[in-house]
């Protein structure tokens, strides 16, 4: 297979390889988040709450972090008394309708760091009464600590890192503190240690009916999780970081293909008939080229919607009479005066066949670098205008994952990774286009090329 001769000149620049192979990274990111994960399962898993997050870590570093971070940022450990081999359950008979309901959880702590969150998930099945259920907290050197008792219904969440009383129990620490730490070192004023070793949930059930039944489930949440982290809401950053670039490549390449072709074809049209045409061409170019575009977006956002595919009309809308019809319509003069432009002429050639088939195509390869160079920039409009709040609300997109890091503090609480992972990205995206734009620059204009 031939390699086009383009691309055979652009072997030639370093960057512009660098360059490719960014675009080519980014396209294969794309196609692979579109083939595993659908468009309606990304909104669905997007916009999801805690019955698909919530086991996951709230606002967690990367799992990467932890080559750095040594053993410090512990891992989510989960247990379920409904998955065989995790919980020792055990029943028996009080009386006729009467039974307990016991489990221990037990496991390994073996991380130098304490838990994010600790939270245990309760389940039940009755008919009018329900069960009771009693934690206990046993630790590695055999101090029991009463979490409490509750009631449980068909299903609750026992949050026992935001029991204030159990807090109170542990001198004032955080619960997911004071039950891992070692003995004597959860006094204020204290460092407190991890204690290391094996420790037990004891939960003593009672069911007050013969058919009724409790489970649980304990889920000790970690300080790292996923390639990109979690955010806020538990959910896991790569979800968006992926979609983002689907989103961000389509928006960008459909947003320069729109204006940048409108614009030449205008331009040429406008060119070629002269006369008033021309002038109207002109003057709505010089009226538009006053008109502030983020404004207008911002305009639209706020009062009428915010839909990714709206913005992206309007954008087109806007870019259709920029002042590129005036560069590309001083180059259409040129060419209009052309021996080849008089000959097709002469022979009887339509005014559209000119224009399309003999002018457009003489000046196509100069609009091939600015396209290139224009896909970044319209990658940034819809970023700036999500981080400014204005984004579509259904879409996981990198604009949407900075405007949440920046609503929630994240750089103010040291969540460097929620800004940087998503900002990488939009700065890779305008770095790899701009390479390529500006060695196709370099190969399509004489005027640049090296000697």
């Amino acid at each position: 297979m031939k390699i086009p001769p383009v691309l055979q000149e652009l072997t030639h620049y370093r960057s512009a390889l660098l360059g490719l192979l960014i675009i080519g990274g980014l396209l294969a990111i794309a196609l692979y988040t579109v083939i595993t994960i659908p468009y309606d399962e990304a909104i669905q898993r997007w916009r999801a709450g805690e019955e698909m997050w919530g086991d996951y870590p709230r606002n967690a570093v990367p799992e990467w972090f932890r080559l750095f971070a040594g053993n410090s940022l512990p891992t989510t450990l989960i247990l379920d008394s409904q998955t065989p081999g995790q919980v020792r359950k055990e029943s028996q008979v009080v009386t006729d309708e009467m039974r307990t309901a016991d489990m221990t959880f037990a496991f390994d702590y073996t991380s130098d760091g304490f838990p994010n969150e600790i939270n245990l998930f309760l389940t039940a099945k009755f008919q009018q009464k329900k069960p009771q259920a009693t934690m206990i907290w046993k630790t590695p050197d055999g101090r029991r600590i009463p979490l409490g008792d509750t009631t449980v219904g068909v299903a609750e969440r026992f949050a026992i890192s935001t029991d204030q009383r159990l807090s109170l129990k542990l001198d004032g620490r955080a619960p997911e503190v004071g039950l891992f730490a070692q003995a004597g070192t959860t006094a204020k004023g204290e460092t407190p240690v991890v204690q290391k070793g094996k420790y037990e949930l004891i939960i003593e059930g009672l069911t007050f009916e013969s058919a009724s039944d409790l489970n649980a489930k304990l889920v000790v949440y970690g300080q790292a999780h996923g390639l990109a982290g979690t955010d806020h809401r538990r959910r896991d950053i790569m979800v968006a970081l992926l979609w983002g670039t689907p989103i961000a490549l389509a928006f960008g390449f459909l947003a320069a293909v729109g204006s940048t072709m409108t614009t030449f074809t205008i331009a040429a049209i406008g060119s070629w008939f002269g006369g008033w045409l021309d002038a109207v061409i002109q003057r709505l170019t010089e009226i538009n080229s006053v008109l502030p575009t983020l404004p207008i977006l911002i305009l639209v956002g706020t009062f009428y919607t915010r839909s990714i595919w709206v913005i992206l009309g309007i954008v087109i809308a806007l870019g259709i009479f920029s002042l590129g019809i005036k560069t590309y319509r001083s180059m259409f003069l040129q060419v209009k005066e052309m021996p080849y432009i008089e000959a097709a002429h002469a022979y009887g050639a339509g005014n559209l066949r000119i224009v399309f088939r003999y002018m457009m195509p003489k000046i196509a390869p100069v609009l091939i670098p600015s396209f290139v160079t224009l896909i970044p920039s319209y990658v940034f409009l819809e970023a700036s205008l999500s981080v400014l709040g204005l984004g579509d609300p259904l879409l996981p997109t990198w604009g949407k994952v900075l405007n949440d890091a920046y609503t929630n503090g994240a750089l103010y609480n040291g969540y460097y990774y929620w800004v940087l992972e998503p900002a990488f990205l939009l700065m890779l995206t305008g770095l790899g286009f701009a390479v390529v734009g500006f060695a196709l620059d370099r190969i399509f204009n004489p005027r640049l090329r090296e000697l």
